[in-house]
């Protein structure tokens, strides 16, 4: 779901849940004083015990992070609306601290997975959206280490996108420094300081993707130039483009990647490189939805929205410091000759990034226009071409169950009842109507990034 382009849908589950959990503790709190009070004090100490693992659950604090970054998503295109929703997390300070607050307190998580079935999958395994990758059994000791991974998955996750809010507004804050001359209007100057975090903070985020600093920037040139290989990154892909974004931004400010240019060229033409190169490879890949129906989009939504969306950001604010207006005003002696490349760097920077999302959104007008009994038909048939693996295979199980005589009742009355009224046409057409709800948003919001794009590109 936060992969999802249904924004509005997103932020409703999101919100309802921190509400749920909020009005939780809220009775936790009632019951452990009516306990005191009756001095039960065993189950004060349940109560207070049981709050603190659900404050400290895995699902809480990553719904906590995932509600202001899908907020920020959203005001991504307007750079001072950007601003006010990082002010209101000041700065992304507060989630840094809850980063700290998890490597000194142990975290939970919301399913016993020792009690489940060895063949089951872990939380971090969606079937409908990865390839399955069939079932062996699982010993004691196979299934503890699964569950020690999955679970070290998980809190490096947390990390990664508590460290996103602060990445942002520091990203933003060397780009909007990086024109030589240029002051705020109440006179206030760029701190060198926060430069340094930002060095500091890339240092952590190349560290939870297993690579050094140095190690991870070179990586990122080398594979831009394609002395290395992409497949480096394809499990991390989305958070390698964040790192290579915020890399961008931060030699803004301190030029200190010192590549030979002749060879690698500089950090504005690595973030156009690669950027562009993934988001066509998706697109590329994927070919006709419907004929995959649980393919990659969700992964081209995130590239779009979040990756892609921060460069947008780091764009806005150079091109604000760039024009003339009146929240700046320039120093004596600037250096023009600075300024004049990095204006150029930023209109080549908004040429790729228009062209990448023209082309993006020809392929979703490209899908949408296709009639939904083409889309029906060509689903059914490839379910039936392929029935001896993933979803092909599921069909036919079906299809078999449904198509006997007389259905087991053995099975139970609920899935007695789905088998009864299954019907293939009525599932693909369920699934067409999903998929292009998500691809018409998806459109809006690839239409909106133009809109933008464009408007800086007039501008400068």
């Amino acid at each position: 779901m936060l992969a999802s382009p249904l924004w509005p849908d997103s932020t409703d589950i999101l919100r309802d849940y921190l509400r749920f959990m909020d009005d939780h503790f809220r009775e936790s709190a009632d019951l452990t004083f009516l306990a005191y009070r009756h001095r039960s004090y065993s189950k004060v100490i349940e109560f207070v015990q049981f709050k603190e693992r659900l404050q400290q659950s895995s699902q809480y604090l990553m719904a906590k992070i995932e509600i202001p970054i899908l907020q920020l998503k959203q005001k991504a295109n307007n750079i001072e609306e950007g601003e006010g929703i990082l002010d209101s997390l000041k700065q992304g300070v507060q989630f840094l601290e809850l980063t700290d607050e998890i490597g000194t307190k142990s975290l939970t998580f919301n399913e016993e997975l020792q009690l489940r079935p060895w063949w089951t999958p872990t939380y971090d395994k969606n079937y409908l959206l990865e390839p399955f990758e069939g079932v062996a059994y699982c010993t004691g000791q196979t299934l503890d280490d699964q569950i020690k991974q999955s679970q070290a998955k998980v809190v490096k996750t947390i990390e990664k996108r508590s460290l996103l809010p602060r990445l942002v507004f520091l990203s933003i804050q060397c780009a909007s420094s990086s024109v030589k001359g240029n002051v705020e209007a109440n006179g206030s100057v760029f701190d060198p300081k926060l430069s340094s975090e930002l060095r500091l903070l890339l240092e952590r985020y190349a560290n939870i993707l297993g690579f050094s600093f140095q190690d991870a920037v070179g990586m990122a040139f080398d594979i831009s130039s394609g002395l290395k290989d992409a497949e480096a990154w394809s499990c991390n892909l989305i958070d390698w483009m964040n790192f290579v974004v915020f890399l961008n931004a931060w030699n803004l400010y301190s030029h200190e990647v010192d590549r030979d240019s002749n060879k690698h060229g500089s950090t504005w033409l690595l973030v156009n490189l690669i950027l562009k190169k993934y988001i066509l490879d998706k697109v590329r890949s994927m070919g006709a939805l419907e004929s995959s129906p649980g393919c990659d989009l969700p992964h081209l939504v995130l590239l779009i929205t979040e990756p892609l969306a921060w460069h947008i950001m780091v764009i806005q604010c150079c091109a604000r410091s760039l024009l003339p207006s009146g929240k700046r005003k320039k120093k004596g002696g600037p250096s023009e000759q600075c300024n004049i490349e990095l204006c150029q760097e930023v209109q080549d920077s908004i040429r790729c990034v228009c062209e990448t999302l023209e082309l993006v959104r020809d392929w979703l007008n490209q899908q949408m226009s296709k009639s939904d009994n083409d889309k029906s038909e060509s689903i059914l048939s490839s379910l039936k071409r392929d029935g001896e693996l993933g979803p092909g295979k599921v069909y036919r199980v079906i299809e078999t169950l449904t198509s006997s005589s007389t259905i087991d009742r053995g099975l139970g009355d609920v899935i007695t009842r789905a088998l009864q009224s299954w019907s293939p046409a009525d599932i693909s057409r369920k699934i067409i109507t999903s998929q292009r709800t998500a691809l018409s948003n998806f459109l809006r919001i690839c239409d909106s990034k133009i809109k933008s794009v464009k408007g800086l590109k007039a501008q400068l």
